[in-house]
C-alpha cells in the first residue's frame, strides 16, 4: 500500500488543522493505523492511533482531547484533526500502517510495528 500524507500548513497557536493520509493499492480496513510526528533535533515520537475495525483509537498524552483520528472507508482515506494547537506541535507529522491479518483489533503505539510510511508532512504553529 502506498501512503500520501497532506493537510500541513503554518497556523497561529488556538488554530485547527485537519491532516489526511489517503491509500492506494490496498484498502484501510485491513490495516492499522497511525499517526506520528518528529520536531528537529528530535526523535519521531507517536501521536494517534486507530484499530483495524475503526473501533479503537489511542492518543499521545500531549495530544489528547485536542487531536481525533478517524478513517473515511469510501475514500480510502485517515485523517487527523487536530485543534487547539499549540507551538509544540509543530513538527513533521507521518501516517503509518500495518496490515492485520487476523481478527484482532488492536491499535498499536510504536513505531517499529508499522510497515508502510507516508512521506510526512510539516505542521508548523507560529505563537
Amino acid at each position: 500500500v502506498q501512503l500520501q500524507a497532506s493537510g500541513g500548513g503554518l497556523v497561529q497557536a488556538g488554530g485547527s488543522l485537519r491532516l489526511s493520509c489517503a491509500a492506494s493499492g490496498r484498502t484501510f480496513s485491513t490495516y492499522a493505523t497511525g499517526w506520528f510526528r518528529q520536531a528537529p533535533g528530535k526523535e519521531r515520537e507517536f501521536v494517534a492511533a486507530l484499530s483495524r475495525s475503526g473501533g479503537r483509537t489511542g492518543y499521545a498524552d500531549s495530544v489528547k482531547g485536542r487531536f481525533t483520528i478517524s478513517r473515511d472507508n469510501a475514500k480510502n482515506t485517515v485523517y487527523l484533526q487536530m485543534n487547539s494547537l499549540k507551538p509544540e506541535d509543530t513538527a513533521v507529522y507521518y501516517c503509518a500502517a500495518k496490515p492485520i491479518y487476523s481478527s484482532t483489533d488492536y491499535y498499536y503505539t510504536s513505531e517499529d510495528v508499522y510497515a508502510y510510511w507516508g512521506q510526512g508532512t510539516q505542521v508548523t504553529v507560529s505563537s
